[in-house]
This record gives structure tokens, C-alpha cells and sequence, in this order.
């Protein structure tokens, strides 16, 4: 993830292309290329191919407030995806998704925690939106996604708790009763944020999938908040 200003910004009908990297649509298949150098504490170049080819594209948009001020827009629950890129053991085939999130305020002005978890099928996949909202009121979602990318709330198995992350951060996900889930890899692990891969028994399916735990108390605080601009790489005046 880098910072760029309005200069380095493209956009087309297929195609939106910020700096060196871009993602465009190619007879039904997202292709993302990545031409980017990260930051501290290891700075290497990261450069190569992603390409993600849905299995079915789906028209839901999913409120996360009352007022509709912060909104999930799952493109694609289901695909295919292959990734290329320029090192050691970061070339493979496996299946992914395409999702996106949009606001009109800031995530902490409206939650506390979240979690949120999307498991492949044998069906499809199945995505759990849980979430504390400030005002004392919860989000609890469940949402089966066909292959052809249909959706259809469902009622989920109950929320269940796991080990804590490194930085002690709390998780839970949706799990059969009787069942615990575990983290069978890292993906990444910070003060307020993590992403995992996790098994957990859904309708007595054992499933892997990506999960993640957002403390924004954590975030919106005065210590770890300007942490970010460090992590962050800041490119500017880039021109085409």
C-alpha cells in the first residue's frame, strides 16, 4: 500500500491505474499488476501479476450502519486467482475474492471491534460481518454466496472466541457448536489489526479462510495511529 497523489491517479471504463500499478479487466478476469518498492523496517521491490477470475460477479451492497454511512460491496466471494510475482516462492494457484469497503466517515467514529471471515464451500463461500457498533447496537451477518455469486442471508452457527493474537488482540469467529477454531496461518499481525487464515466446522463443513479482527480503539489512539506513516511508503509527484 503506497500513498500517491492526484498526478500518479488514472482512470478508464475497465481500468484504474495508481502510479507503476494498475488492475483492469480483461475478458472477465481482474488483472492486477503490482510495481511497487515497500517500506521500513524491510524495504524491497515488490513486483509481478496477480490475476483473479471470478466465478460469478454479485450486484449486493451491504450497509453496515443504519444511515448507510459505511457500506460492503463483495465484487466477487468466489474466484480462482494466480499470482506471479518477482520472488522466491510467491508464485501460486488458489482460490480468492474480491470484495471492497467504502465510508463516508472514519471506521472509528462509528465501531469498536470487528470481525470479519470469508470461508470457500463446497457450494461457494460463506462470509460472517460482525461488528460492535459505538452506539451500543451490533452487526451480525451471514451471507451465503452461490458460485454464479448469489446471495442469501442465512442464520450463521454462534459466534465463538480463539487464541489472541500476538498483540493480545481478541478474535472470534462463527463455528458449529461443539467446535473451536484455530489459526493455521499468519498473514499479518499488528497492534489493532490481524489477518489470518482459519479452520473452523460450519454446518459440520470443515472450512479455511480468510479472517480478520479490527480493534479501533486501538487504532484511534494518540500512540499507535501515527505508526501508520511509517508503515505507509509516500511517493510524490509521480508522473506518467
Amino acid at each position: 500500500m503506497t500513498d500517491r497523489g492526484n498526478s500518479a491517479l488514472r482512470r478508464s471504463k475497465d481500468c484504474l491505474q495508481v502510479g507503476p500499478s494498475s488492475m483492469r479487466w480483461d475478458n472477465g478476469a481482474l488483472i492486477i499488476d503490482i510495481n511497487e518498492i515497500s517500506s521500513l523496517p524491510i524495504i524491497s521491490r515488490m513486483r509481478g501479476q496477480i490475476r483473479l477470475q471470478p466465478s460469478g460477479l454479485t450486484s449486493v451492497e451491504m450497509p453496515l450502519t443504519p444511515d448507510g454511512a459505511h457500506v460492503w460491496r463483495p465484487f466477487a466471494p468466489t474466484a480462482r486467482i494466480s499470482v506471479k510475482l518477482e520472488a522466491k516462492g510467491w508464485q501460486f494457484d488458489g482460490h480468492g475474492y474480491f470484495d471492497s469497503n467504502f465510508g463516508t466517515r472514519s471506521l472509528e467514529e462509528d465501531f469498536s471491534t470487528w470481525t470479519w471471515a470469508r470461508y470457500p464451500t463446497a457450494n461457494g463461500s460463506t462470509c460472517f460481518y460482525d461488528a460492535n457498533r459505538r452506539d451500543g447496537s451490533v452487526l451480525d451477518a451471514a451471507i451465503n454466496f452461490d458460485e454464479d455469486g448469489s446471495a442469501r442471508a442465512v442464520s450463521g452457527p454462534p459466534k465463538t472466541p480463539f487464541k489472541r493474537t500476538l498483540w493480545a488482540l481478541k478474535r472470534d469467529t462463527r463455528a458449529d457448536v461443539g467446535t473451536t477454531p484455530k489459526q493455521v496461518k499468519t498473514m499479518l499481525d499488528a497492534p489493532f489489526y490481524s489477518r489470518s487464515v482459519v479452520q473452523t466446522t460450519i454446518d459440520g463443513e470443515r472450512v479455511e479462510g480468510v479472517h480478520e479482527a479490527l480493534d479501533l480503539n486501538r487504532y484511534g489512539s494518540n500512540l499507535i495511529k501515527p505508526m501508520l506513516a511509517v508503515r505507509v511508503p509516500r511517493r510524490k509527484n509521480w508522473t506518467f
